[in-house]
């Protein structure tokens, strides 16, 4: 087994650590969302969080790790005789993204069940994570169902399997931690508030600490087994210094005042619902204990709030997470502390790691987790103070405007600034047409594991939801010759019938947007940009992947490449300027190489392409030749491969050439009006995208329904 790089040798990353403790402490806070871009610890840390832990004592040889002293009276190993434990590490188990519900929550033997009336129960990996760490990277990749399972399991400390009436339950409590990086997409509003805590990591500007970071990683990758052991007296400070908390936490005072700060502040943001004000009491009273008092100060709870409020603050996906401080400040200061008791035994023993800061906020609250910075380069020097950051990271580069240009010699519009989105509204359904079987979504049919049933199929692989009317139908006409002589029905293995449910698929949407001179006017740039970032809202909605492509000028760029980050989308059409002529067929040839990528890369996973257009084409690019000849033949090549289709048409003013609506003839799906893609408009309802086509992957014929 690998030797983990030790806690206590991550340099910087205050928030993280501290909130990781927490949860050890008081594993009742409701676990950590770790959100940052790549390479910055977030694994590192959760996967050395482990070796902090105590022990605990289980049931030998019980799989679902009940404690000697209060076994699990549901367990599927049950009942326990009272006798002594055994003593084991606390375990920390990882749930892959592309793992199974099988394999997260356990599997029953169908086949027994039915035919002997027993439950053999082959347990998951949340019985492997009881009483221990749940870790799941990259979770806002995972699927929806899997993190619905995945946190009811983690609000209830209890998981359920059920199949056609059998069913079975054992207790899984664990300290749930979830790392991801928002470019790749975020996770529902409501999954976020299911997480206790959430932690912003960044990579440090500053060089000193960038220097130790690369110093620390090079060590334990020439010894790990030596680096481990020079930073052991650290680990053991820190494990004990979470054993004392633990015991001292229930003994831990949270007064009225301190209540009243969390709901003053809960209520002042306006935060929906009331687990904010739980979580933020269980943090507050974590990080007393943690510091070594019985009571909460104000510190502690504006450490709560920076933790447990700024991802349940986002009132769209496009928000950033975060917590206006100054504000803050200003709610806490209206509702000073009690004064505290005296306390017989100001802090239990623990490591000597310069002591709880209490003074504020940059100690933590309830005090920082000791940790050498690169102002002391080592275990030996960790008498030190902490080295802290003098600065918040800065906020990731956003993309340049270009400089506006002069006009062309050619007499095309000059490049104009970028300008701002219309107010974005609620758009109607958009959807390709057929039955697909891709990642699960919200916009078009599909061959689902969850959804309506609608038939039944010989299992391909293992049983997961078993068609009950389909398998009595195939054992029967076998009884006699099984030699049925009871009332049960004797089935075999071949008689399983595997049940084939529909429901709803996410695609990948690809919008090439004209960024043309046609469309430079302000009131129309503006009006296209809302529109597309509302049709951005819905497919965030819908757990749709998009790309985004523009073209102007002589070219077409590949803005976005297809991610699930919709807001990263959004950033880039925020500064997306216009001006130039039309190069049409660049974009839509653009649009034909990024799809052909794609579907080698994910080829269950349908695309929906949405052209933002007033249809005009003036200008081949590098081709040559007759611009709208060149745009016509780009479009029907789409259609040929099968590509669902969406024209919006942003032409406006009182003479209408109708241009795009010959592009989306040639492309085969509907031309719809920037009013007409309004949900509450009394245009057309645009339900399917209208083409017939041949699908490259599944081979048959789509219509619209």
């Amino acid at each position: 087994m690998s030797t983990p790089y030790p806690f206590t040798a991550v340099v910087g990353q205050t928030d993280l650590r501290l909130a990781l403790l927490l949860n050890a402490v008081s594993p009742a806070v409701g676990g950590v969302l770790v959100r940052g871009e790549k390479g910055t610890a977030k694994s590192t840390a959760v996967r050395a969080l482990s070796a902090l832990l105590p022990q605990v004592d289980v049931v030998p040889g019980c799989r679902f790790s009940c404690a000697p002293a209060a076994p699990d009276p549901a367990c599927p190993d049950g009942p326990h005789e009272p006798g002594p434990g055994q003593a084991r590490p606390a375990r920390m188990v990882e749930l892959p993204v592309g793992a199974s519900e099988d394999r997260l929550v356990g599997a029953l033997d169908i086949e027994r069940a039915l035919a002997e009336g027993v439950k053999a129960f082959e347990p998951g990996l949340l019985a492997d994570a009881h009483r221990g760490i749940l870790y799941v990277d990259e979770v806002n990749l995972l699927h929806d169902h899997l993190i619905d399972l995945l946190l009811d399991a983690a609000a209830m400390g209890a998981s359920y399997v059920e199949r056609e009436g059998v069913s079975v339950r054992h207790a899984a409590r664990f300290l749930l931690v979830g790392t991801m990086n928002p470019e790749e997409g975020e996770l529902r509003p409501q999954l976020l508030d299911r997480f206790g805590l959430t932690v912003q990591v960044a990579a440090s500007r500053e060089p000193a600490q960038r220097v130790e970071v690369v110093r620390r990683r090079l060590a334990y990758e020439d010894d790990p087994a030596g680096f481990a052991t020079r930073w052991s007296g650290d680990e053991q400070d820190v494990r004990a210094r979470v054993v004392a908390a633990r015991a001292l936490l229930p003994q831990v005072r949270l007064g009225d005042a301190s209540l009243l700060q969390i709901a003053a502040t809960c209520a002042g943001f306006e935060v929906d619902g009331m687990r904010a004000d739980i979580v933020m009491a269980r943090t507050a009273t974590a990080l007393a204990a943690w510091a070594g008092r019985t009571d909460v100060r104000k510190e502690d709870v504006r450490q709560a709030a920076l933790l447990a409020l700024p991802h349940r603050r986002r009132r769209n996906p496009f928000d950033a997470p975060g917590l206006d401080e100054d504000k803050l400040d200003e709610i806490l200061d209206r509702f000073p502390d009690e004064e505290p008791e005296p306390e017989p035994d100001p802090a239990p023993e623990g490591p000597d790691d310069g002591g709880p800061q209490d003074g504020g906020p940059d100690g933590g609250g309830g005090g920082v987790p000791p940790q050498s910075g690169p102002d002391a380069p080592g275990p030996e020097a960790r008498q030190a103070p902490e080295a802290q950051d003098d600065a918040a990271p800065p906020a990731p580069d956003a993309p340049e405007s270009p400089e506006p240009q002069p006009a062309s010699q050619d007499g095309a519009a000059p490049e104009q600034a970028a300008v701002g989105a219309a107010e974005p509204f609620r758009t109607k359904m958009l959807s390709v047409p057929g039955l697909g079987e891709g990642a699960s979504g919200r916009r078009s049919r599909a061959r689902t594991a969850h959804g309506r049933t609608t038939g039944a199929q010989r299992p391909r692989g293992h049983l997961t939801k078993l068609h009950l009317a389909a398998t009595v139908q195939a054992a029967a006409p076998h009884q006699k010759a099984r030699g049925r002589s009871g009332r049960g029905l004797v089935v075999r293995k071949d008689d399983l019938r595997q049940a084939t449910r529909e429901g709803r698929e996410g695609n990948l949407v690809l919008f090439v947007v004209d960024a043309s001179g046609s469309m430079a006017a302000r009131q129309r740039m503006s009006a296209v940009k809302g529109a597309v970032l509302s049709l951005l809202l819905d497919a965030y909605q819908r757990r749709d992947k998009v790309g985004l492509i523009t073209f102007r000028g002589a070219a077409a760029e590949l803005a976005l490449p297809p991610t699930s980050s919709v807001d990263a989308a959004a950033a880039r059409l925020e500064q997306l300027p216009t001006g130039g002529r039309t190069p049409l067929a660049a974009g839509l040839l653009k649009a034909h190489e990024v799809l052909r990528i794609e579907r080698l890369r994910d080829p269950s996973r349908r695309p929906l392409l949405v052209v933002v257009t007033d249809g005009r084409a003036t200008s081949a690019g590098s081709v040559g030749g007759d611009p709208r000849e060149l745009s016509g033949r780009s479009a029907r090549l789409l259609q040929a491969e099968g590509v669902a289709s969406v024209v919006v048409d942003c032409e406006s003013g009182p003479v209408r050439l109708g241009l795009a609506g010959v592009l989306a003839a040639d492309l085969g799906g509907p031309a719809v009006t920037l009013d007409g893609l309004r949900a509450d408009s009394l245009a057309g309802l645009v339900k399917n995208v209208r083409t017939a086509v041949t699908s490259p992957s599944h081979h048959t014929t789509r219509r619209a329904a």
